[in-house]
């Protein structure tokens, strides 16, 4: 018989458990979670798991060792994969809120998030809500463009055109793009969403 993912410890519990080794403790912890799945004779399936609990668990790990990645790897990566609409936004909100209490560390897990809400939620308004976070939290972080470049392309997808074509024009006259081939792309797009733009409003 499956056994059924338990309360998670308190971070004072495992403090006082592990002689005051809470990193060491948190690394056992999550690779103990990890393992839930596969218990003995019985595989569990991601989507039978209380993921409320789950919540707990990884909150719980993060308290233990702020420092790890482990925790929104496992959240963003693994367990947002099961086929649940309703799992997969709890796994993303807990991304999301761990995020803003470390961007400069966490963005890559929130730009995955950002791809899971946009692709498998299909939920435009959502990813822009974590691209936009990314945008605005990890400014001071040296971040890939496309990261900081996910809220115009995802504007773009919402019909979104005059508000894309801004920012992206925003972006080109900064002058934060220095790569030439990058810039010929984006002021291509920039053209294309000009044209766009122009023809919904001769339309009206």
């Amino acid at each position: 018989r499956a056994e059924a993912l338990g309360a998670a410890p308190s971070a004072g519990s495992v403090r006082l458990a592990s002689l005051n080794e809470p990193i060491t403790a948190s690394g056992l912890l999550a690779l103990r979670l990890q393992a839930f799945d596969n218990q003995p004779g019985i595989s569990i399936p991601f989507a039978a798991l209380d993921y409320t609990r789950l919540v707990a668990w990884l909150d719980a790990l993060l308290e233990l060792d702020p420092h790890a990645n482990y925790p929104l790897l496992m959240a963003s990566h693994l367990y947002a994969q099961v086929p649940d609409p309703t799992r997969q936004r709890l796994m993303l909100d807990f991304t999301y809120r761990q995020f803003l209490a470390d961007p400069a560390r966490r963005w890559r897990f929130l730009a995955h998030a950002a791809l899971i809400a946009k692709h498998r939620l299909h939920d435009l308004p959502l990813a822009l809500t974590y691209a936009r976070a990314i945008q605005a939290h990890a400014r001071d972080t040296k971040i890939p463009h496309w990261a900081s470049q996910m809220p115009i392309f995802i504007l773009e997808e919402m019909g979104e055109i005059e508000a894309a074509k801004i920012e992206l024009g925003a972006l080109l006259a900064s002058g934060s793009i220095t790569d030439p081939q990058e810039s010929h792309f984006l002021t291509e797009r920039y053209q294309e969403l000009a044209a766009t733009a122009s023809k919904a409003q001769q339309s009206r």
